[in-house]
């Protein structure tokens, strides 16, 4: 069982203006006291085909964490669209938030975004060039993906089978009992094309 559990996201200020910040209010309860801090991440995936163009858009450390309940409002940065391919910047993507402790990845939650011009003229006749000022994001904040991984929250003990300590899981490659209702963390093959 985790010693810290996800009881709510709600995604704020959706949908918005592309360069807007983004803002998560997220709700949590801990179960044991924790001597470190928790590690929240929020990563932008810049293209499907390439992780080279995915954007660590903010990276912030709660903590120590005492047993309780606790929310608070996570808000980052844009992308940076200089560094997304032009191609790449309408149309659908993933938005992942991540916790970790102690650099264990425990928790992640995907989300669709939908990037597309407000303006129904410019979504029916695109510019050559993207004007990012006109484009509005939409997250699907009701249809999140939630992949839990099983870690140590007490990381400087190590198990009895025969003296090895366990290693937690990589991300990049989850145990499959640790996927959620046998669903696939969302990657960016997951991400399905955009509606024309």
């Amino acid at each position: 069982m985790s010693a810290v559990n996800i009881t709510n996201v709600t995604v704020l200020d959706n949908p918005s203006a592309f360069q807007n910040p983004f803002q998560f209010e997220i709700s949590y309860e801990c179960l044991i006291p924790l001597k470190d801090d928790l590690e929240w991440k929020l990563i932008y995936v810049g293209s499907a085909e390439d992780d080279s163009y995915d954007q660590l858009l903010e990276s912030v450390l709660v903590g120590p964490v005492n047993v309780g309940n606790y929310r608070f409002v996570f808000q980052a940065d844009p992308p940076d669209p200089s560094k997304i391919r032009e191609e790449d910047i309408i149309g659908v993507t993933v938005l992942l938030l991540t916790c970790s402790y102690v650099g264990q990845e425990f928790l992640r939650v995907g989300y669709y975004v939908n990037n597309d011009y407000e303006d129904e003229q410019l979504r029916e006749e695109p510019p050559q060039k993207v004007l990012i000022d006109e484009v509005q994001r939409n997250i699907l904040a009701d249809k999140p993906r939630v992949t839990k991984f099983p870690i140590s929250f007490q990381p400087e003990t190590t198990t009895e089978n025969g003296g090895e300590s366990q290693l937690p899981p990589s991300p990049d490659h989850p145990p499959s009992e640790a996927i959620e209702n046998g669903e696939k963390p969302p990657s960016p093959e997951d991400v399905p094309a955009a509606e024309p």
